[in-house]
C-alpha cells in the first residue's frame, strides 16, 4: 500500500470514464494501476493508445507512464492486493427492462472482497442505480473495507478538461473518514465538493443526465413549433438562456439527444423510480419526444423533396452523437439516418471520425464534397466546425439539386442561400432565396 500523500489506486476497466480516470488521477499525483480484461485494449494501452478519440487524453497517458505514475496489466486480484484505493469503473449495460446490470460491477466486488488490504476504500465510479453502494456493501463481505460512490460527469469531446477543471466533485459516504480520502486524491482541483451520503451521491448523476434530456427535450419542441408555426427557436433560446435561473447551456435545437449516457440513464432512473413506486411519466414523455424528433428530422427532409425519399440520394455530414468525439454509441444522426434508408433513400456519408461505415447500408465518403456529388439533399446531423467552413460555392457545382436541411444549425444560412440554396434550418424552418 501507498502512503496518505501518494495513494496506490487501481482503476478497474479501462474504458472511457476508467482511463480518464486513471490518467487523470495519476496526473494529480497517485500511483494508479488500470486493470484492463479485454486483451486487444490492453496492448493498446501498453503501446499508450486509448482505445477511442478523446482530446488529449493520449498525451496525457504517455506523459503519466513515463512518470511513472500509471501502468496497465490484466490481474485484478494482484492490483486489488496492493490498492489504497480501487476504483470500479466498469460497464453498467442496459438491462430488457431498462434497468442497469450490475453482473459486472458484482464480479469486481467479489474478488476484491477477497484480496483488498484491511483499512482500503472501494470507490463507485460507474454510473448505478440508487443503492448499489449498499449492494457492493453485501457482495464485498468485508465490514474493514470502506465504500464510497464518486459518480463522474465526464464530456465526451473534453473529458481530460473536464476532469481537470469540473463544475463539481461528487463523494458519497458512510463514514467522514472514507470521504476525507477520497477528497485528498483531488487536493488542487478547483471545484466545489459536496459531501453527502451514497444514495444522494448515486441519484446527484442520474438526476443530472435526466434533467439534460429534459431540457433538451423541450428545446426540441419549441424548435418544433418555430419550424411549423413561425419564429426563430435560436433567438427564443438566446432571450430564455439570458435568464439567470435558466442559463445558455444545453439550449440548442438540434436532431435529438443520444450518446453513451443520456439514454441508458434516462432508462435506468425511470425503472429505478417506478421500482420503488415513484411517477416516472415525466421521463417518459421525453424519451417519447426524442423518438419522436428523429422522425421529425426526416419527415422535414421529405417535406423539403417534395415527395417520397425512396431512391433518393442523400448526403449526410455527421454520424457521431456530437462534435469532438469518435462516439457512434446512441446517436441522434444514427438514428435519422436509419430512418433514411428504411425509406428507401440511398445515404452517402462523411465524418470526419468515422473510419468505416456504421451500417451496411451507408456508402461512407472520404471528404464532405464527395458525399455531396450527385446529392439531391445535403442533411447535415453532427455540428463538426469543418462543416460550417465548408465551401457553399464548391457544393454547388457538384450537388444534383440545391438543397440542405441543417439539423444542426452549423452553417451559415445566408451564405448557402447566396450559392442559390433552399436552406431549411432546424428551430427556424423554411428558408430559400427570392
Amino acid at each position: 500500500m501507498g502512503d496518505v500523500d501518494r495513494p496506490t489506486v487501481v482503476v478497474v476497466g479501462c474504458g472511457y470514464v476508467g482511463l480518464n480516470t486513471a490518467a487523470g488521477l495519476a496526473d494529480l499525483g497517485a500511483e494508479v494501476f488500470g486493470v484492463e480484461a479485454d486483451p486487444d485494449r490492453l496492448d493498446l494501452l501498453h503501446a499508450g493508445r486509448p482505445s477511442f478519440f478523446e482530446p488529449d487524453l493520449e498525451e496525457l497517458v504517455v506523459a503519466c507512464v513515463e512518470a511513472g505514475r500509471l501502468s496497465f496489466m490484466s490481474d485484478l486480484r494482484g492490483a486489488g492486493e496492493r490498492a489504497d484505493i480501487a476504483y470500479v469503473c466498469v460497464p453498467t449495460p442496459e438491462s430488457t427492462d431498462g434497468s442497469a446490470d450490475l453482473s459486472i460491477v458484482e464480479d469486481v466486488a467479489h474478488t476484491l472482497g477477497e484480496v483488498m488490504p484491511s483499512g482500503s476504500t472501494v470507490v463507485l465510479k460507474s454510473t448505478v442505480p440508487v443503492g448499489t453502494c449498499d449492494a457492493v456493501a453485501t457482495w464485498l463481505a468485508r465490514d474493514d473495507v470502506d465504500i464510497v460512490s464518486n459518480p463522474e460527469f465526464l464530456q465526451v469531446g473534453r473529458a481530460v478538461a473536464s476532469f481537470r477543471s469540473p463544475d463539481r466533485i461528487v463523494i458519497g459516504s458512510w463514514t467522514t473518514e472514507a470521504g476525507d480520502r477520497v477528497e485528498r486524491l483531488f487536493a488542487g482541483v478547483d471545484a466545489p465538493v459536496v459531501r453527502t451520503d451514497p444514495r444522494s451521491a448515486e441519484l446527484i448523476k442520474y438526476a443530472s443526465n435526466a434533467y439534460l434530456a429534459l431540457r433538451l427535450s423541450f428545446v426540441n419542441t419549441v424548435a418544433e413549433m418555430c419550424e411549423l408555426g413561425g419564429g426563430n427557436a435560436w433567438r427564443v433560446m438566446e432571450g430564455m438562456g439570458l435568464d439567470r435561473r435558466i442559463g445558455a447551456a444545453f439550449l440548442q435545437p438540434g436532431p435529438g439527444w443520444g450518446g453513451s449516457c443520456l439514454p441508458k440513464d434516462v432508462r435506468a432512473m425511470a425503472a429505478t423510480g417506478l421500482a420503488v413506486g415513484a411517477d416516472m411519466s415525466l421521463l417518459d414523455a421525453a424519451r417519447h419526444l426524442n423518438e419522436r424528433r428523429f422522425d421529425q428530422i426526416v419527415s422535414q427532409v421529405e417535406g423539403a423533396l417534395a415527395g417520397s425519399i425512396e431512391g433518393r440520394r442523400i448526403a449526410v455530414w455527421g454520424l457521431t452523437f456530437k462534435a469532438g468525439t469518435d462516439d457512434l454509441r446512441v446517436s441522434p444522426a444514427l438514428a435519422v439516418v436509419g430512418r433514411l434508408l428504411d425509406a428507401g433513400a440511398t445515404v452517402l456519408a462523411y465524418d470526419p471520425m468515422v473510419r468505416s461505415a456504421p451500417d451496411e447500408g451507408i456508402v461512407l465518403c472520404d471528404t464532405s464534397e464527395a458525399a455531396v456529388v450527385g446529392a439531391e439533399c445535403l442533411l447535415v446531423l453532427t455540428e463538426w466546425p469543418e462543416f460550417a467552413d465548408a465551401s457553399a460555392s464548391a457544393a454547388a457545382r457538384t450537388i444534383a439539386r440545391r438543397l440542405v436541411v441543417d439539423a444542426r444549425g452549423v452553417l451559415d444560412a445566408d451564405r448557402w442561400m447566396a450559392e442559390g440554396f433552399e436552406v431549411h434550418t432546424v428551430g427556424v424552418g423554411h428558408r430559400s432565396e427570392d
